[in-house]
């Protein structure tokens, strides 16, 4: 193969090449993209001299050292292989497909600020992959893969997608992928995968959504930091997601919906979901599992909201959340309790939001019960004083929402007081031509109302114990009173 010999020779600077049987039978099949296969299982670290291939001939042949062949489309594909050295292309144009199957490599790629077409390295196992700044036409595979390293991706873009299913990444202690300002164009899938370390996404850009179904991720300070991320369609942490540490979320944007269908966050003690200042269409929070630590959905802004009352953790923060729906008609009692786990306590507008929302679907009813659990959340943080005129607004007519009560107040003290005058009538005040005749019905009434209507008042005073009888009527009824005004004004003070 002479054409190859020369390439090889100007590869070298003009020395003899020396290539192993291997790398030749690599270097003759890059002109046609033929897959050169050493072997269908992962070599040694070490040994099998018969499998190995120096990381330097496939970045040459990467970066053009050898011509292809009219007619066909070159590509690096080879099975079975172990690499030594650091296959190394920083910097430069690969133009053709790199296909990497079964390999191991004894260092980690250096792809950095390169510009490339379809990578894919499934099934090998490698210490760590080098992309930053790539710019890849096609997608980057590392399927299946055995990782013991960093994957990082900062800045990168990825025209066709980024797959990364089944793979087994470890980097306790540090970043397991770093990409911070990644764009993917087509999908990122991180399927059945087992990630020791944390995913950093923070300001990544995934045009085609985020897909990890079946992932589990491990770090117990943070296993996935998407701080201002962008999804324009799904974002899938569902069907067997694990997360065992911390998800950040924050100022996320996703377009389309973000899913915890049968997915499980375990962070207990710590902030678990930090989904605050974000912008989502639906979030779907039905995990298999109670969330394990803090929830905050701050000043978030989120069109449609699925979740059950069962997988609600003890802490939970809704201040500055905004929403157009609750996916499921409200089961009483439930939404109040949702509403009142902030940890920092009694917050009004999660109680505004919920009851904007409770009259949009038609249930006043439900709506006069979530203000009047605001006033009560409220009043445990008053003083004494401002206290107990609230208990007596709540016990009399429940803050305005409960006027009814007031009525029943009325009935059973009148009723108390016509008894008690019938028995110990009042003398007369006033000559026999001037009073009225006494009726202690109307008596009552009279010392019940703020302002006398019948003349029984002025014309009959109560006599030994009744006095305090009267005197307990007339005090209760300006009680009663304005109390009654105090609640009518506030159910019709505009919101």
């Amino acid at each position: 193969m002479p054409d190859s010999l020369a390439s090889v020779a100007a590869w070298l600077g003009g020395r003899r090449p020396r290539l192993t049987r291997p790398e030749q039978r690599l270097w003759a099949a890059y002109a046609t993209g033929t897959l050169v296969s050493l072997g269908d299982e992962r070599p040694p670290m070490t040994g099998a001299p018969d499998r190995t291939i120096r990381a330097e001939v496939i970045s040459a042949l990467l970066l053009g050292a050898c011509e292809p062949r009219p007619g066909h489309v070159p590509a690096v594909r080879l099975r079975g292989a172990r690499i030594t050295g650091l296959l190394n292309v920083s910097g430069g144009e690969v133009g053709c497909e790199l296909r990497l199957e079964r390999c191991v490599l004894e260092e980690a790629p250096d792809f950095s600020n390169a510009r490339a077409r379809q990578m894919r390295l499934n099934a090998c196992r490698l210490p760590g992959f080098d992309g930053g700044g790539l710019q890849a036409d096609g997608y980057l595979s590392l399927s299946e893969s055995l990782i013991d390293g960093e994957v990082r991706l900062m800045r990168a873009s990825l025209s066709g997608g980024f797959r990364m299913n089944s793979v087994r990444l470890r980097n306790p202690g540090g970043y397991a992928v770093y990409a911070g300002g990644l764009t993917v164009d087509a999908g990122a899938y991180i399927r059945n995968s087992d990630i020791t370390g944390e995913m950093r996404l923070t300001g990544a850009r995934m045009t085609g959504g985020l897909f990890m179904y079946g992932t589990t991720l491990r770090d117990p300070h943070c296993v996935l930091d998407g701080g201002n991320m962008i999804v324009q369609d799904r974002m899938e942490c569902s069907a067997g997601f694990t997360a065992e540490g911390p998800v950040r979320l924050r100022g996320v944007r996703i377009d389309g919906t973000l899913s915890f269908d049968q997915g499980a966050i375990r962070a207990p003690g710590r902030r678990a979901l930090h989904l605050s200042h974000a912008t989502v269409k639906e979030l779907i929070l039905v995990p298999r599992e109670p969330i394990q630590g803090e929830v905050t959905l701050g000043y978030s802004r989120i069109d449609v909201i699925l979740d059950r009352p069962d997988v609600w953790p003890e802490r939970l923060r809704l201040n500055g959340l905004v929403y157009e729906t609750l996916r499921g008609e409200p089961e009483e009692g439930q939404r109040l309790d949702w509403i009142s786990r902030d940890p920092h306590g009694f917050r009004p507008q999660p109680y505004e939001q919920l009851a904007a929302w409770l009259r949009r679907i038609g249930r006043d009813d439900l709506v006069r019960k979530c203000q009047l659990a605001k006033q009560r959340a409220r009043r445990r943080q008053l003083r004494p004083l401002s206290r107990a005129w609230g208990v007596l607004l709540d016990w009399t007519v429940g803050y305005g929402y409960r006027p009814w009560i007031a009525a029943v107040w009325l009935v059973l003290l009148v009723a108390l007081g016509t008894v008690v005058f019938s028995i110990d009538h009042p003398h007369t005040i006033k000559q026999p031509e001037e009073r009225p005749h006494f009726h202690a019905l109307i008596y009552t009434l009279d010392l019940m109302l703020p302002i006398e209507t019948f003349g029984q008042r002025t014309a009959w005073d109560p006599i030994g114990w009744s006095r305090w009888l009267a005197w307990t009527l007339t005090g209760t009824g300006w009680i009663l009173a304005t109390a009654l005004i105090s609640g009518v004004a506030r159910v019709l003070r505009p919101s």
